[in-house]
């Protein structure tokens, strides 16, 4: 079984905390992960025991399980750790929550903005609540529109709001190191749930705070 001693996974009320440390010249993270990446180094052509990729292995290992940690998290326990009894009836919207995820087409990046907005039903949660959700299905591999889905289902479901709304904007690299190579377009998706889906007026309100400066 394989070591892990720089990285360790310290869970706070279910989400996933790295700390990295100091490599040592001798340090296995994961050897089977490890391996991996060395022969994939030496597919292509490179000398994986030269200077600059000796340790390329252990990091390539140490960066996949991060930005696929959102395996290990919950939603549903990041949002009961922070649900507040209040008799708010008005919008609450998070805007510009940065997010990074891999496309699971080619396991390249893709990057942006989600902006998510409930209207609440007797119950509020914590605003930082939100960016972590976002959070646990974007570090994971994944498509834009099922992730913009995942992140209104969870709150809808979770939180039991009379509606969520989810947009999300990103650039996706594989778009634009291959493939078409066009560098400055984005994708933008969007998810209504409940009275941001039935109500036309409710989902104008909520657009119109994402256009304003």
């Amino acid at each position: 079984m394989s070591q892990k001693p720089a990285l360790s996974r310290v869970v706070s009320h279910g989400h996933y905390a790295p700390t990295f440390d100091a490599e040592t010249a001798e340090e296995v993270y994961d050897a089977e992960k490890e391996r991996l990446v060395r022969s994939l180094l030496e597919e292509i052509g490179e000398d994986p025991d030269r200077e600059g990729l000796r340790r390329t292995p252990l990091r390539v290992a140490k960066a996949l399980d991060f930005l696929t940690s959102g395996y290990q998290l919950s939603a549903e326990e990041i949002i009961k750790k922070a649900v507040f009894e209040e008799e708010v009836k008005e919008m609450v919207i998070v805007r510009d929550i940065e997010f990074y995820s891999m496309c699971e087409h080619h396991m390249l990046p893709f990057f942006g903005h989600a902006h998510v907005g409930y209207l609440p039903n007797g119950r509020v949660v914590g605003l930082s609540k939100v960016a972590r959700v976002v959070d646990v299905f974007a570090r994971r591999l994944q498509v834009q529109e099922r992730l913009t889905n995942q992140v209104a289902d969870a709150l809808m479901e979770h939180l039991g709001a009379h509606g969520v709304a989810v947009v999300m904007e990103a650039s996706h690299t594989c778009m634009m190191m291959r493939g078409v190579q066009k560098q400055n377009s984005t994708t933008v998706s969007s998810a209504m749930r409940g009275t941001f889906e039935e109500d036309a007026r409710t989902r104008a309100e909520f657009m119109g705070f994402l256009r304003r400066g």
